[in-house]
């Protein structure tokens, strides 16, 4: 793809208040990015909840710095044990950040998609949220169905690799028979010198497989590994400390407010993957 891009061509989410990051498979990066984009979009001004719905797996609290402060979860939330404001942890770090974890002891029986239509529409219009970012869990079955239960849009995660552009596929199936039609793509873990060596999908391989609009492009980074295991997104860092893929997160948050920010140049050469869209069905 070129080296920037138009605002049509990524497109935005600034209408879509409610916003499910997903992506099908496991291990893409999508808690990592829930909670990067999520402290961006607050450090932008934007008042912030992130919810996780990943019950019995929750993690994003952890990547966030924030399960030293979880008292109750989404679950006492939908159960009545506690209120919705009781359950919001705000970031110290940045006061228009909030959390709402998962359960780590209930199953995905718990789970309600009435109750997350509520929940959603009680943060945004009782609470004053200007955005909710609900982390799905992976796969496609109860979990993904109640995080995608109270949203208007989406942000869909994905590895430049043939196993997670499948699953991206179906899940992108998935959000278009709910009649989610704000979806946006995110490319994680590129790696530009892979691309290159033709062996890794290039941006516009999986684009044109995809056929949803981009919003981001995320590199290989192994300093986010660091942060998410001292639980601080690298979003919010700052000065010389900035990340590559802190930045990305950044411009990603700002292209969901509707700004047109230019992509890095991270073209790479055809290589063995360049006939790969005979794999797929088209959109």
């Amino acid at each position: 793809m070129a080296g920037s891009a138009d605002a049509e061509e990524a497109g935005t989410l600034v209408n879509a208040k409610a916003i499910v990051v997903t992506s099908g498979k496991g291990g893409v990066g999508k808690t990592t990015t829930t909670a990067n984009v999520g402290a961006a979009l607050a450090k932008l001004g934007e008042r912030v909840a992130v919810v996780d719905t990943d019950v019995g797996l929750r993690n994003l609290d952890v990547v966030m710095g924030l399960e030293g402060r979880v008292v109750f979860d989404l679950i006492d939330v939908f159960e009545g044990r506690c209120k919705l404001r009781q359950a919001l942890i705000r970031d110290k770090r940045v006061e228009t950040l909030h959390l709402i974890a998962a359960s780590q002891t209930k199953d995905k029986s718990s789970l309600s998609e009435s109750r997350m239509r509520e929940t959603v529409r009680a943060l945004l219009e009782d609470e004053g949220f200007d955005r909710v970012l609900i982390d799905s869990p992976a796969g496609i079955e109860t979990g993904f169905q109640t995080a995608a239960a109270g949203a208007q849009g989406a942000l869909v995660v994905v590895n430049p690799e043939v196993s997670s552009v499948r699953d991206a596929d179906r899940i992108i199936g998935l959000l278009e028979a709910r009649e989610i039609t704000e979806v946006r793509l995110i490319i994680n873990r590129l790696r530009p010198k892979m691309v290159k060596r033709g062996d890794m999908l290039e941006v516009s391989d999986v684009l044109d497989i995809l056929g949803v609009k981009l919003i981001g492009i995320v590199p290989e980074d192994e300093r986010v590994l660091v942060s998410t295991n001292v639980g601080s997104p690298a979003a919010l860092e700052e000065g010389g400390a900035k990340t590559t893929a802190g930045s990305a997160f950044r411009d990603i948050a700002r292209r969901i407010g509707g700004e047109d920010v230019a992509y890095p140049d991270l073209d790479g050469s055809k290589g063995v993957f360049s006939g790969l869209r005979r794999l797929f069905g088209g959109r």
